[in-house]
C-alpha cells in the first residue's frame, strides 16, 4: 500500500488512522498515495489561523510580507525538479507542468514585487483622496483598507494542484490573511509536496498555512464573518457551497470560480493567408492540448465566419492530427492523460450530450490512437474537434472538461456576440482580427459576459501569452455561470482580502491613524532644513516654509526662449489678453515649479540622495509678472526600504501667491539616506 498524504494543521503533520481512498497514476494507472481526513479536527485549524498565523502576519508590514513571498518563490524554484518529478503523475507533460509549477512561482514573484512597488511599508493602504467634510477644515475623510482578523480558505480543482494553491495564497499572505489549503483529492499529493516545501523552508509563520488533505466536511461549519472561502470548481458544489448557512446568513465571503464556456472568435477581416489565421487555428489547438484540454480557460467553443467554417475546421483538423498522445513521461508525447478514468468517463458523457447538434470531425470519441501508454488503466482521450449544427443548443450549454472543442458559424459580429453570450457568463474569450473596427465592437459586446478579453493579431502575437494563461496582474474570473467571482488582478486580488473602512476625524487624528500626514494637520518646524535629516531623523509634519520669490516678466521670457516653450500665453501679450483664463501673459506652470524648488531645496550634499517624481501635480491659480510666490513643503509618507540604506520620502508642496492663493499642489518623490554621512564603502 502507498503512503497517505498528511494534513499539516494546528502546527503538525497529521496522519490519518484510516486507509484511505486510493490516488492513481493518470497514465499508467498505478497507485500514488491515498488520502484521508478522517480524525482531523478542523476547528483547531482555524483557530490556529486566527490565534497564531493571523497575529503573525498582521504585525508585519506589506513589504515584510512580500519579503516572504519572494523568499517562498527562491526557495520552490530550487526544489522545483521534485515537483515536476511528481507531476507527471498527473498525467501532466513537462509544458503542463511548467504551466502549473512555474506558473504558480511566477505568481508569487509578481506579488512580492507588486508588494513592494504599489503598496506602503505599512499596515494599512489609504483608497482615494482626502474628503474635505467642513468648510474650516478640521472635519475630514479618508478611505483606508485594513486587514481582517480571519482566515483565508482555498477549495481547488484539481487541474493545477500548484498554481491553484499558490495564485490564492499570495495575495491573501500578502493581505495579512492565514491560508487553509483544500486541495482536491484527485492530484492532492503534488499539493502536499508543495505544502511540505513550504513548511519545512520555515519561511513563513507558524499557523500562515495549513493544509487539508481529504473530505472537507464541517470546515465551514467554523467559519465566521471575518472569514473568506474561495472555490474552483464544479457548479454544482458552487452551489452547494453558497447554500451553506455560514454563507448566507453568516456574513462568510464566498468567491466562485466555476464551469466556462470560453469562446474564440475569428473576424470576418481574416482570410486563410493571413497571419491571424494561422494565429487562430494555433490557438484553438493549444488550448484544447495543453492540460489535456483541463483548463478553466480553455476554448470550449470555436466561433468562425460562415465562410470560413470549412478552411478552419479542416485547419484545425490537420494540426490536431499532429498531436501525439500518451504517457507524459515519453518526450515525444504532446499531450497525456487526463486527471483520472473517472474524469475521462465525465468528458465523453459531455461529449455524447454535443452530439446532440453536432458531428465529430476530428478524433475517436472512443479512444484513438496512443503514442504510448496503456489505454485501459491510462485516461487518454486524443483531441475531440466537433461541427454544430444551425441552431445548435448543446454547445452553450455543456462543457467537457479535456480535449474538446465546437466549431459554430456565424453570420455579422452581432450574431458572433450573441452567440458568445449564450455561454451566460465565462472566464475568457478572444478575437483574432487585424481590423480596428472589428476589435472593438467584438471587445465592447463581450465584455459584459467575460471576465477577460483577448485581442491577437500579427502584432501582439510575438508577445502574447495566449488565450487561456491567466496573469498575475490582470483579473481572472466572469460573471454569471462562471461564478461570478475575482482572483489575481495585481493589488486588487490583496485588497479584496481586506476590509475599506471610511475615517472621519480632524487632520491630526487622521495622520495619526493613517500614517501619512493630512492637509491641515500640524506643522513641525524645528529650524533645521528637513532635506539635511536623514530618514532616521525625519518625522512625519516636519515642514519648511520658504521666503517668497517674485516672477518677473523676465523670468517668463527667459524660461520661454530657454526651453523652446513659446505658447502665446508666455509670449503674445495681444494674444494672451483675448485668453478668457488668463487675461495676459502668465508663467509656465513649469517654470512655477521650478522656481519652488529652487525655493526649498538645500544646496549642499546631504540625505537627500536622489527626486524620482513628482505626483498629482495641479495648476490651480495663474501666475503673472510681479506676482510672489512662497511654497510650503511638509513630510507626508516615509517609507523605509528593506534591506536598502535610503527608503522614499513623499512631501506635500503647496505654492502661494502674494494673496496666499494656491497656485500649485504636488506630491515630492525623494530617496532619502537612513543615517548622514552615509558610511563609507569599503574598497574592493
Amino acid at each position: 500500500m502507498s503512503a497517505l498524504l498528511e494534513s499539516y494543521a494546528a502546527g503538525r503533520w497529521f496522519r490519518a488512522a484510516d486507509g484511505g481512498e486510493p490516488l492513481l497514476d493518470a497514465a499508467t494507472g498505478e497507485e500514488v498515495a491515498r488520502v484521508s481526513g478522517r480524525g482531523l479536527d478542523i476547528a483547531a485549524m482555524v483557530r490556529h489561523a486566527r490565534e497564531t498565523g493571523g497575529p503573525a502576519l498582521r504585525s508585519l508590514t506589506f513589504h515584510e510580507r512580500a519579503a516572504l513571498l519572494k523568499a517562498l518563490a527562491k526557495h520552490l524554484t530550487a526544489g522545483k525538479e521534485e515537483l515536476y518529478a511528481l507531476s507527471v503523475r498527473t498525467g501532466a507533460t513537462s509544458r503542463d507542468t511548467m504551466v502549473d509549477v512555474d506558473g504558480g512561482i511566477g505568481t508569487l514573484f509578481s506579488y512580492a514585487s507588486k508588494g513592494v512597488r504599489e503598496l506602503p511599508n505599512d499596515t494599512v493602504v489609504l483608497d482615494g483622496a482626502l474628503e474635505r467634510l467642513g468648510k474650516g477644515g478640521t472635519f475630514v475623510g479618508q478611505h483606508l483598507y485594513a486587514s481582517r482578523p480571519g482566515v483565508a480558505v482555498q477549495i481547488n480543482a484539481f487541474n493545477f494542484p500548484v498554481w491553484g494553491m499558490l495564485e490564492k495564497l499570495a495575495p491573501a499572505l500578502l493581505a495579512g490573511l492565514p491560508s487553509i489549503v483544500k486541495p482536491a483529492s484527485q492530484t492532492a499529493y503534488l499539493t502536499e509536496l508543495a505544502v511540505r516545501q513550504i513548511i519545512e523552508s520555515g519561511i513563513l509563520p507558524e499557523g500562515a498555512l495549513q493544509l487539508l488533505a481529504g473530505g472537507a466536511r464541517g470546515l465551514l461549519d467554523e467559519l465566521t464573518v471575518q472569514d473568506s472561502v474561495a472555490f474552483t470548481g464544479s457548479a454544482h458544489t458552487a452551489g452547494i457551497l453558497r447554500r451553506h448557512p455560514n454563507v448566507l446568513d453568516g456574513g462568510v465571503v464566498l468567491g466562485v470560480e466555476a464551469d466556462s464556456l470560453n469562446c474564440s472568435i475569428l473576424g470576418p477581416d481574416v482570410r486563410p493567408d493571413d497571419p491571424e489565421f494561422d494565429l487562430f487555428v494555433k490557438g484553438v489547438a493549444t488550448e484544447m492540448t495543453v492540460k489535456a484540454g483541463q483548463k478553466c480557460t480553455a476554448i470550449r467553443r470555436v466561433l468562425v465566419p460562415a465562410a470560413m467554417a470549412g478552411p478552419v475546421t479542416d485547419a484545425l483538423a490537420a494540426r490536431l492530427a499532429k498531436v501525439t498522445v500518451g504517457d507524459p513521461r515519453n518526450p515525444e508525447v504532446r499531450m497525456g492523460a487526463l486527471a483520472s478514468l473517472g474524469q475521462r468517463d465525465e468528458v465523453r458523457k459531455a461529449v455524447e450530450a454535443l452530439r446532440a447538434s453536432a458531428e465529430v470531425v476530428a478524433g475517436d470519441p472512443r479512444g484513438g490512437p496512443l503514442l504510448d501508454g496503456d489505454p485501459e488503466r491510462g485516461a487518454f482521450m486524443t483531441p475531440l474537434l466537433l461541427r454544430a449544427r444551425p441552431g445548435a443548443a448543446e454547445p452553450h450549454d455543456v462543457e467537457a472538461f479535456g480535449p474538446v472543442s465546437t466549431v459554430l458559424a456565424y453570420d455579422g459580429l452581432d450574431e458572433a456576440i450573441a452567440l458568445a453570450a449564450r455561454g451566460k457568463g465565462s472566464l475568457a474569450a478572444s478575437v483574432v482580427t487585424h481590423d480596428p473596427d472589428v476589435a472593438r465592437s467584438v471587445v465592447l459586446g463581450l465584455a459584459p459576459w467575460h471576465g477577460r478579453v483577448l485581442v491577437l493579431d500579427r502584432d501582439d502575437a510575438g508577445e502574447s501569452t495566449g488565450h487561456g494563461s491567466p496573469l498575475p496582474v490582470l483579473v481572472h474570473g466572469g460573471p454569471g455561470r462562471a461564478g461570478g467571482g475575482e482572483e489575481l488582478g495585481g493589488v486588487r486580488a490583496v485588497l479584496h482580502h481586506m476590509q475599506r473602512t471610511a475615517v472621519q476625524a480632524s487632520p491630526d487624528l487622521l495622520t495619526a491613524v493613517t500614517g501619512r500626514w493630512t492637509a491641515g494637520a500640524a506643522r513641525a518646524e524645528s529650524g533645521v532644513h528637513p532635506f539635511r535629516k536623514p530618514l532616521a531623523d525625519l518625522r512625519i509634519g516636519d515642514t519648511i516654509a520658504s521666503a517668497r520669490r517674485t516672477v518677473t516678466l523676465e523670468d517668463i521670457g527667459h524660461f520661454a526662449e530657454f526651453t523652446g516653450d513659446t505658447f502665446y500665453a508666455h509670449t503674445d501679450p495681444e494674444a494672451a489678453a483675448r485668453n478668457p483664463l488668463f487675461g495676459g501673459i502668465v508663467a509656465h506652470g513649469y517654470l512655477v515649479v521650478s522656481l519652488a524648488a529652487g525655493l526649498f531645496v538645500d544646496p549642499a550634499p546631504g540625505p537627500v540622495l536622489a527626486n524620482f517624481g513628482v505626483d498629482a501635480l495641479r495648476f490651480l491659480t495663474p501666475v503673472k509678472a510681479d506676482d510672489a510666490i512662497a511654497v510650503v513643503l511638509t513630510v507626508k509618507e516615509i517609507t523605509p526600504r528593506g534591506g536598502a540604506d535610503y527608503g522614499e520620502v513623499r512631501w506635500d508642496a503647496v505654492v502661494t501667491n502674494q494673496d496666499d492663493r494656491p497656485v500649485a499642489t504636488y506630491d515630492v518623490l525623494t530617496l532619502v539616506a537612513r543615517t548622514w554621512p552615509v558610511a563609507s564603502t569599503p574598497e574592493a
